[in-house]
């Protein structure tokens, strides 16, 4: 019985499952990555639904002005002024509702999604925080330019600071989709260099 109990203990020790022959942060990989392309294919979605499909519609109620949300370049005092007149308190509205709805949802999603797939192919921390920088910068200027925009079309908001969160949003967009990029196509040795010693990075 003494042996039996050593050949036991023996094989109740190891650090890799008995059933699968797998390290479990290995088993886990998959069920991370089907999260994150899911979340990524619902983030397509809101990209499109609210900058393609109702900021598009949206222009019937601004004389065909485009939003400000879509102005990638930013914009002036002349457009700002513009809108507004165009614009009236039922459009204004429908605006503001759209950024506490699908404009909220889109850049949470998104940021859920990039996060995760930094963290699933990053293994070195610190590559890891800058990969990261760049999109959570995105949500906190994306949902900020939300505010600001509604503030300037209340005209209780100045046009600059909403102009320069719009054209810093796009390009701190553009920024996390080149960080997802690189911890997807970095080499190897690179992404994973400088891990904890004693523990394999994905």
């Amino acid at each position: 019985m003494a042996r039996t109990r050593t050949q036991i203990a023996r094989k109740h020790s190891t650090g890799v499952s008995s059933t699968s022959g797998v390290p479990h942060a290995d088993r886990q990989r998959p069920n991370g990555s089907l999260v994150v392309i899911a979340a990524a294919v619902a983030s397509l979605f809101l990209f499109w639904y609210f900058h393609l499909l109702t900021l598009g519609q949206m222009t019937q109620l601004s004389g065909g002005l485009a939003m400000p949300d879509m102005m990638i370049g930013g914009y002036d005092t002349d457009y700002a002024d513009r809108l507004r007149e165009a614009m009236d308190d039922d459009a204004r509205g429908q605006l503001s509702y759209l950024h506490r709805t699908a404009g909220t949802l889109f850049p949470l999603i998104f940021a859920f999604a990039w996060l995760l797939l930094v963290q699933l192919n990053t293994g070195r921390r610190r590559l890891r925080w800058l990969l990261w920088s760049p999109v959570i910068l995105f949500v906190v200027v994306d949902l900020w330019e939300n505010v600001a925009i509604d503030a300037m079309l209340a005209g209780t908001g100045d046009v600059l600071p909403a102009s320069t969160l719009t054209v810093l949003r796009w390009a701190l967009l553009a920024l996390s989709l080149v960080a997802g990029a690189v911890s997807v196509f970095l080499p190897r040795t690179l992404r994973t260099a400088g891990a904890n010693p004693g523990t394999k990075s994905g």
